[in-house]
């Protein structure tokens, strides 16, 4: 499907929480429009750490992505991608590419020099989408978690 009017990319809205959840789904990690508004109220709360920032087409949100900033004692502060994602129908028109632009912008504005990303080691395509934006792979490890509830 061609791109039929120009993208507009802004910070995500709480009348977005539909078309966040109906991506995140897309994405694999499938969330209600109940949880995704209450993140979202979580996420906004902290305008310093966290951006949710989305692609809009005719009024329709067709991507998101979530950048946030990352502190650790042994490394200097940098942004994190906590998710990226594009309509299906709409994937490889550089939408992607402009959502990554905006999450760098925002890392520039609190002064981080770096933008990190982890990407599943099944989603090829997704790897090769950041290695032609400038991204390199680092290093491969193991995601682990444990409930503690």
């Amino acid at each position: 499907m061609a791109k039929m009017n120009s993208t507009s990319i802004r910070p995500a809205r709480p009348e977005d929480a539909e078309a966040l959840a109906n991506l995140a789904t897309q994405l694999g990690y499938p969330s209600t429009v109940e949880q995704i508004r209450e993140r979202l109220d979580m996420l906004q709360a902290r305008p310093d750490e966290d951006a949710i920032i989305v692609a809009e087409i005719g009024g329709r949100v067709m991507g998101w992505v979530h950048a946030h900033t990352y502190k650790l004692l042994v490394e200097a502060p940098e942004v994190e991608i906590g998710g990226l994602v594009v309509d299906e129908s709409m994937r490889g028109q550089g939408i992607g590419e402009e959502l990554m632009q905006a999450a760098e912008a925002w890392a520039l504005e609190r002064g981080c020099a770096s933008v990190y990303v982890r990407s599943n080691t099944i989603r090829t395509r997704a790897h090769e989408f950041y290695k032609r934006i400038g991204y390199e792979i680092l290093k491969s490890q193991y995601a682990l978690r444990k409930a503690i509830k």
